[in-house]
């Protein structure tokens, strides 16, 4: 048994090599995100989706390639799978997206997934730099969206009438309004504790202000 596996091996070492770089395409990508401080890629189905998504899809399209009959029947085995999992967010279906597109490219040429995969990982890496870069010139380029807000730091504001200063703040994450108490809600995030501190300072003596809590991460 063991010498008919080296002879698989030996035979279609070609195609080995192929998934073996599909995989390594997905788990780069799934580890530059987690070296970009992207917390939610950090789980096991993430990481498992990550690497073997590109390979299942390089499977897929070389055992249909050329063969019509073969490839309305895996088109409708393929639409009896339910996927119910729910997209966190457009960056996350995007990154999907990518890992499938990187295995039926390599499925037609090697160097068209590598490439790709290649884009990715460093359009990702540029995103991150160039927000290293504005933040030492005090710029914010990306706004926190609610689920990345739940792992910064935090100020959430109760006021009686609404604060244009926290209306039209950059770090506004939500904004909630009450009309049976007349009561205003405001929840801002950032990364930076100094950036919550001096929110708290700007706000905390103004009279409309009913309650501040204040959650540092």
């Amino acid at each position: 048994m063991f010498s008919t596996m080296i002879t698989i091996i030996i035979n279609n070492k070609e195609l080995l090599i192929t998934v073996l770089l599909a995989m390594i395409s997905g788990l780069s990508i799934r580890v530059l995100l987690t070296l970009v401080n992207q917390k939610w890629v950090s789980t096991y189905h993430h990481t498992m989706s990550y690497i073997l998504l590109p390979v299942i899809t390089f499977v897929i399209t070389k055992v249909i390639t050329g063969n019509i009959a073969l490839s309305l029947g895996m088109i409708g085995a393929l639409s009896i799978v339910r996927f119910r999992n729910p997209v966190k967010n457009p960056f996350e279906l995007v990154i999907f997206f990518a890992l499938i597109t990187i295995g039926i490219s390599m499925s037609v040429q090697v160097k068209y997934g590598v490439l790709l995969a290649g884009v990715v990982n460093l359009t990702i890496l540029a995103s991150y730099i160039l927000e290293i870069i504005a933040k030492k010139f005090g710029l914010h380029i990306f706004a926190l969206s609610f689920d990345e807000g739940n792992s910064n730091n935090i100020i959430e504001i109760q006021a009686n009438r609404e604060i244009k200063s926290l209306h039209n703040n950059k770090f506004l994450l939500q904004y909630v309004t009450d009309k049976k108490s007349q009561e205003f809600h405001y929840r801002l995030a950032s990364r930076s504790r100094n950036d919550i501190e001096n929110i708290r300072k700007e706000i905390e003596s103004d009279t409309a202000i009913l309650n501040i809590e204040v959650k540092f991460y």
